[in-house]
């Protein structure tokens, strides 16, 4: 596939701003002499993480929380910005302690995503998170997180649960089980 040149950026202006976020507009003059006027979430710096805890058991570990989106609870993995000076892996075995009340001695990576790139730049890595150890650390959610789980034999009934609709959590679990069976395989 060819590399194709990005557009050039003209101008770019914050055109609303919030609490949390703040929208750009961007001017852009693609190279064939087109322009057009697009809009994004402003860049934060701040990526994220998501892990799939797995019990020596077997069993997947998800949080059901609220989702002011949605206006529901819906079923995920947990999931944490990473704080400045973080890695990713020290962000990943923080957020699960906060979120879930362990950490893991194995993480395993699974992939970079980003939610959508037409509108965010931020990116999202994905682990596994095995050999879990108790340890709770304080959150930031506003109330306590349910903790439901699974066996990982049965991710398909998972993914058919109405609540199970976020799409990076689905996205964790196939490349999950996708990792498991591609070991399977190998053995």
């Amino acid at each position: 596939m060819p590399i194709k040149q990005p557009p050039k950026i003209l101008s770019i202006q914050t055109v609303a701003k919030s609490r949390l976020f703040s929208i750009e507009s961007l001017d852009l003059s693609f190279s064939n002499g087109v322009q057009r006027t697009y809009e994004r979430m402003a860049p934060s710096g701040r990526n994220a993480v998501m892990m799939v805890p797995i019990t020596a058991d077997g069993d997947i570990l998800l949080v059901q929380e609220y989702a002011a989106g949605t206006e529901n609870y819906e079923l995920g993995f947990p999931k944490g910005l990473i704080d400045p000076g973080e890695t990713p892996e020290q962000a990943a075995v923080r957020e699960l302690k906060e979120e879930i009340g362990f950490g893991a001695t194995n993480l395993i990576p699974l992939k970079e995503v980003i939610l959508a790139p037409s509108y965010f730049s931020s990116r999202m890595t994905l682990f596994i998170a095995q050999d879990l150890y108790s340890e709770k650390l304080e959150g930031d959610e506003p109330e306590p997180l349910e903790i439901v789980r699974w066996p990982l034999a049965q991710a398909d009934e998972l993914l058919n649960h109405l609540d199970f609709s976020e799409a990076r959590s689905i996205t964790a679990l196939m490349l999950t089980l996708r990792h498991f069976n591609k070991s399977n395989i190998e053995e």
